[in-house]
């Protein structure tokens, strides 16, 4: 990301580029445009976007990162503000924006306070201000790979043990609630809350951890990282579901992001306010830490009757395709239901919730080993893989949305022997900008 090198003005270095030049004029202009700067252009010039499939403009009417295909890899992370004062935080949305469109576009991130131009730049190639922080530049000649940014607001920017830091509680909306703990939940002190959060996915990991690192250096004085995770998915069609760790496809019944009519009943926060959400979402994240060990000695007919779906097709156990309906009436030859009522599927089925939907985003992660001991049967203890399912979904309203469908399935899913939740957020999405605005605006305007 970024651009790959800065012409210096120095005439001692043109033979260098001269040379470079060369090799450049040797690449398909396609391949090089979005990221070459051409000698004495503003760098503040984005790339052209026309037919470049690599970039996802940050400039929407949605944040960008929601009705998206998934990409490859997440970098998630939450923020609490150490700040007391508001325009502090305005500034902080205001350079995150800019470096949000930077990023999205392939280019640097400039420092906080003042942009870098070429002539800061000598012959290594590294800002020669000795007083100002820049990109960090470990992502220069990477294509932007899709990236997509996504801001939440935690309901600690709007009231945080019991104080109204920046006068914003009365636009708190009724739909960002403290989540509840539910059933089972094993929440770690620290990963859970934030008063930002900040969702960064591309087809390239370097590329998103790039993301939080830039707006993590960004934040400083105003802002500190509170948790973290990152995340992956297999490189699948665009008509494929992915699967996640357990192997299984994962968001089969998922709201059409095609269907303006699903999108607008399910996930877009309508005209019941406040009315700086309009147009955003609500994010639910859970850090889902799955007993793989005990998953992976479970026969595959009872990994199936948990899941509810063949594991092959990813059909349902009602029927023989992937996007089957479920038929929850559907019995077998002594009576039973083909799809146990305490399966996965069955307990988050819209049928079985009011006819609720949710937009599954999940990412699988891996961060090795740890010392854990199982919540079910047979209690082992010891070693084993700290994975599992970084879950976030989006939707109109946590109330009628994820809560609504997680709170029976925490009761009475089987899937709940295997998994563990230990992280969990809700976040205020707000719509996406124009050009000139920063994320969130309307909130402070």
């Amino acid at each position: 990301m970024g651009c790959p090198f800065n012409v210096p003005q120095d005439p001692g270095k043109r033979k260098f580029f001269g040379t470079l030049g060369l090799i450049a004029a040797a690449v398909p202009l396609a391949t090089i445009a979005p990221w070459a700067k051409i000698l004495g252009e503003d760098t503040d010039i984005a790339p052209m976007t026309e037919g470049n499939s690599n970039i996802e403009p940050f400039v929407s009417a949605h944040q960008n990162g929601i009705a998206r295909s998934m990409q490859t890899n997440t970098s998630f992370a939450t923020f609490d503000l150490t700040t007391t004062r508001r325009e502090d935080v305005v500034k902080l949305l205001r350079v995150w924006t800019d470096a949000a469109q930077r990023l999205t576009n392939g280019q640097q991130v400039q420092s906080i306070d003042q942009a870098t131009s070429s002539d800061d730049y000598g012959d290594s190639g590294k800002s020669s201000k000795s007083n100002e922080s820049s990109d960090s530049d470990d992502t220069l000649g990477l294509s932007p790979s899709r990236l997509t940014i996504t801001f939440g607001f935690g309901p600690g920017l709007f009231l945080k043990d019991g104080i109204d830091r920046y006068g914003l509680a009365h636009q708190r909306p009724e739909a960002l609630i403290d989540m509840p703990r539910f059933i089972g939940d094993k929440i770690v002190a620290g990963f859970d809350g934030g008063d930002l959060s900040v969702q960064a996915c591309a087809d390239d990991p370097q590329v998103t951890f790039h993301v939080i690192r830039e707006l993590s250096r960004l934040a400083y004085g105003i802002a500190e990282l509170r948790w973290a995770q990152n995340g992956f998915v297999p490189k699948f069609g665009p008509m494929e579901t992915p699967r996640n760790l357990m192997g299984f496809k994962d968001g089969t019944i998922n709201p059409s992001i095609k269907d303006p009519e699903a999108m607008a009943k399910f996930i877009w926060v309508g005209d019941e306010g406040p009315a700086w959400m309009s147009g955003g979402s609500y994010m639910v994240v859970r850090k889902i830490r799955m007993a793989l060990e005990h998953w992976d000695r479970m026969k595959l007919s009872f990994q199936e009757q948990t899941v509810g779906r063949y594991k092959l097709s990813g059909a349902p156990l009602s029927g023989k395709n992937e996007k089957d309906p479920l038929d929850l009436d559907a019995k077998d030859a002594d009576g039973n239901p083909l799809i146990p009522e305490n399966s996965h599927v069955a307990l988050g089925a819209p049928a079985n919730n009011d006819g609720a939907q949710i937009l599954r985003r999940g990412y699988s992660y891996d961060n090795n080993l740890s010392f854990t001991a199982e919540r079910w049967p047979p209690w082992h203890q010891g070693m084993e893989f700290d994975a599992g399912l970084l879950f976030m979904c989006y939707q109109r309203d946590p109330r009628t949305g994820f809560v609504k469908i997680y709170e029976r399935m925490s009761k009475f899913d089987m899937m709940n022997q295997f998994v563990t939740h230990i992280g969990s957020g809700l976040f205020a999405c707000p719509p996406g900008v124009k050009q000139g605005e920063f994320i969130g605006q309307r909130l402070f305007s």
